[in-house]
C-alpha cells in the first residue's frame, strides 16, 4: 500500500561525494557497455566462429538473433533487480550486474568453436548473451536512479548524462580495440585466436568496477526513505495499481525510441552495416564510427546541461525534430563510399542523438519517485530497448537482404524519432522540481 505522498526533498550531497559517486557510475556503466557492446563490434567475426556453414548475410543475421534474444531478457532483469533495489537498496544490485556481466562475457572468450563442439557452441554463446542481457537490465535503470539520486539540485542532467559519456566512450574502446585487432592481426588470426581477446579484457575491466563500486554508500532518497520506513514491500505490483505510475511507464516504453536508431543502429550495426552492405573495408567502417563516437561524447555534457536550464522536454524534442530532417541526407552521405562524406554524415547524426541519449535517462528518473523507481523505470525502459533497441540490428539486415534497399536504417532514424517526439509531447517536465521519494 502506497505512503501519502510528502513534499520533495532537496538533494543536500557535497559536491565531493557526487564526484565520487558519479566516478563509481561511470566506471561500472563503462565496464558493462564495454562488455555488451563488443558483441556486435565482432559480429562478422563471430558469424564466421560460431556459424561457419551458412553464407556471409545469414551468418551475421544469426549472430545478431543471438543479440537480439539477450534484450528479451533484460526486462526480466530489470524487474529482479528493480525490486530489490528498491527493497535493499541501489548499491548492492549494481555490484551483483556488474559481477555477473564480467564472467559472462569473459567466458565468451573462452568458449570452444563451431568446429570444436558443433552446435553445442553457438548455443553457449546465446546462453551467455543471455546472461549479459539480465545483467544490462540491472544497470540501466539503477546506475541512472543511483546517480540522479545523488546529483547536486539544478545538475541532474549534467551529472546523469557522465554516464552516457563513459557508456559511448566504452563503445569507442570497444571500437578501437576490434579496428586495431583487425588490421595488426588480419583476418586470419582474428577468426583463429584474436577475437577472444576483446572479451577476456571483462576481467579487469569487472574488477575495477566491482572495486569501486563496493566503497561506495547508497543513495540519500533511499536511505531517508528506508529510515522512514517508508520503502515499498512490493514496487512493481505498487507502480501497476497507480494511474500516474502506469502512464509513467507507457511513457518510459515510448520515449526510447530513438534509442533503436541511435545507439543500436548508428553505432553498434555501423561498422558491420558499412561493411557488408555499403563495400567499406571493416577498418574504414569501425573508423567512422569511432570518429561519431567522439562526437557525440564532446556534444552529450553539453546536451545534458542545457536540459538542467531549459527543461528535458526541450532538449528531447529538439533533438528529435532533428533526426527526423537529418537522418535520410546523413545516411546518403554514408552511402556515397567516401569515408570524409561518411565521417561527416555519422558525426552530425551523432550530434544530434546526443541531445536524446544524453537526457533520456534523467527524464525517466523523474517520472517516478524513489519508492517504486528502480523497478517502474526499469520496466518500461527495458521493454522498449527489447522491442525496438536490440531487435534493430537484425531487422536492418532482413530488410536490407529482402529489399535489396540499403536506406533502412535512414527510414527507421526518422520513424523512431517522430515516435519519440509524440511521446515527449505527453511529458511533464520535471526538471527544476527536486526527485520525489514517494
Amino acid at each position: 500500500m502506497s505512503t501519502v505522498a510528502a513534499q520533495p526533498v532537496p538533494n543536500t550531497v557535497d559536491p565531493k561525494t557526487a564526484r565520487k559517486v558519479t566516478l563509481a557510475g561511470c566506471v561500472g556503466i563503462f565496464a558493462e557497455l564495454y562488455d555488451n557492446g563488443i558483441f556486435g563490434f565482432m559480429a562478422g567475426t563471430l558469424a564466421v566462429v560460431f556459424f561457419p556453414n551458412a553464407d556471409n548475410a545469414t551468418a551475421v543475421q544469426f549472430v545478431f538473433l543471438g543479440y537480439a534474444v539477450s534484450f528479451f531478457f533484460r526486462p526480466l532483469g530489470g524487474i529482479i533487480c528493480g525490486h530489490l533495489g528498491d527493497r535493499i537498496g541501489r548499491q548492492r544490485m549494481l555490484v551483483f550486474v556488474i559481477m555477473l556481466i564480467s564472467v559472462a562475457t569473459a567466458a565468451i572468450g573462452i568458449l570452444p568453436t563451431y568446429a570444436s563442439i558443433g552446435i553445442a557452441a553457438p548455443a553457449l554463446l546465446i546462453l551467455l548473451r543471455v546472461a549479459q542481457g539480465f545483467s544490462v537490465g540491472g544497470e540501466a535503470s539503477g546506475a541512472m536512479s543511483f546517480l540522479a539520486e545523488h546529483a547536486p539540485e539544478g545538475k541532474r542532467g549534467l551529472y546523469t548524462s557522465y554516464a552516457q559519456i563513459a557508456s559511448f566512450l566504452s563503445l569507442l574502446t570497444g571500437t578501437l580495440i576490434a579496428a586495431a585487432m583487425t588490421s595488426g592481426l588480419g583476418q586470419d588470426r582474428m577468426e583463429s585466436w584474436g577475437w577472444r581477446i576483446p572479451f577476456l579484457l571483462a576481467v579487469p575491466l569487472g574488477i575495477t568496477g566491482i572495486y569501486i563500486r563496493k566503497r561506495i554508500s547508497d543513495t540519500p532518497n533511499f536511505n531517508r526513505l528506508k529510515e522512514e520506513g517508508g520503502l515499498s514491500k512490493n514496487p512493481l505490483k505498487e507502480a501497476f495499481s497507480s494511474p500516474e505510475h502506469r502512464r509513467a511507464m507507457l511513457l518510459a516504453l515510448f520515449i526510447p525510441l530513438m534509442n533503436g536508431s541511435g545507439y543500436y543502429v548508428l553505432f553498434s550495426y555501423m561498422p558491420t552495416f558499412m561493411n557488408t552492405e555499403l563495400n567499406f573495408s571493416k577498418v574504414q567502417g569501425l573508423l567512422v564510427t569511432a570518429t561519431s563516437l567522439v562526437a557525440i561524447s564532446i556534444a552529450i555534457p553539453y546536451m545534458g546541461s542545457l536540459s538542467d536550464r531549459i527543461g528535458r522536454k526541450k532538449v528531447l524534442a529538439g533533438a528529435a525534430v532533428a533526426m527526423a530532417v537529418a537522418g535520410v541526407p546523413c545516411y546518403l552521405l554514408i552511402g556515397t563510399g567516401s569515408v570524409p562524406l561518411a565521417i561527416l554524415g555519422a558525426c552530425i547524426m551523432a550530434v544530434i542523438f546526443a541531445g536524446h541519449t544524453g537526457v533520456i535517462h534523467v527524464l525517466l528518473v523523474e517520472l517516478f519517485p524513489t519508492r517504486v523507481r528502480y523497478s517502474a523505470y526499469g520496466l518500461g525502459y527495458n521493454v522498449s530497448a527489447a522491442l525496438f533497441g536490440g531487435t534493430a540490428p537484425l531487422l536492418m539486415t532482413y530488410l536490407i537482404d529482402k529489399t535489396g534497399n540499403v536506406n533502412m536504417p535512414a527510414f527507421y532514424a526518422v520513424v523512431t524519432a517522430l515516435g519519440t517526439l509524440i511521446a515527449v509531447s505527453r511529458v511533464k517536465d520535471r526538471a527544476h522540481l527536486p526527485l520525489r521519494d514517494a
